[in-house]
C-alpha cells in the first residue's frame, strides 16, 4: 500500500507540472520556485506550535487548491502559480514521506515519524 500512496502523490506532482504548463511562465520558473513552500518551516523559530502551524499552511493541499481556484476566479496567473507550486511541492514532499506536522515537533507528521529516531517509516 505504501508504494501505491507514493505513486498517487507522484502523479499529483506530475499533474502540477501539467497545470504549470498551461500558464504563461518560462519552464525554469517551476523548478526555481518548487522549494519555496519550505520557507514555512521558519515558523519553527517561534517554537513547535507556531512551526507546525506555518509549515502546515504552506503544505496543505486544500489551501493550495483554494489559492489556485482563487487565481482562476480572479483570472490571475500569478495566484494560480502560487497554488500550483504549493500543491506540487506538497505532493513531492509526500513522495519522500514528509507529511503535515504535529505540534510535538518537526519529526512528528501525519504520515509517521521522520528522522533518525523514527519508530516507523512514513508512507
Amino acid at each position: 500500500m505504501k508504494n501505491v500512496l507514493k505513486l498517487e502523490e507522484a502523479m499529483m506532482f506530475v499533474f502540477s507540472i501539467y497545470l504549470f504548463s498551461l500558464l504563461h511562465f518560462p519552464g525554469w520558473l517551476f523548478a526555481a520556485l518548487l522549494l519555496t513552500p519550505d520557507l514555512g518551516a521558519l515558523g519553527y523559530l517561534g517554537g513547535n506550535k507556531s512551526g507546525a502551524f506555518f509549515y502546515n499552511i504552506f503544505h496543505h493541499k486544500g489551501v493550495a487548491i483554494a489559492i489556485y481556484l482563487l487565481g482562476i476566479y480572479l483570472q490571475n496567473e500569478k495566484i494560480q502559480l502560487a497554488g500550483i507550486i504549493l500543491f506540487g511541492h506538497s505532493s513531492m514532499d509526500r513522495v519522500f514521506g514528509y507529511g503535515l506536522k504535529y505540534v510535538t515537533g518537526f519529526q512528528f507528521t501525519h504520515l509517521g515519524q521522520i528522522g533518525r529516531q523514527a519508530n516507523h517509516k512514513p508512507l
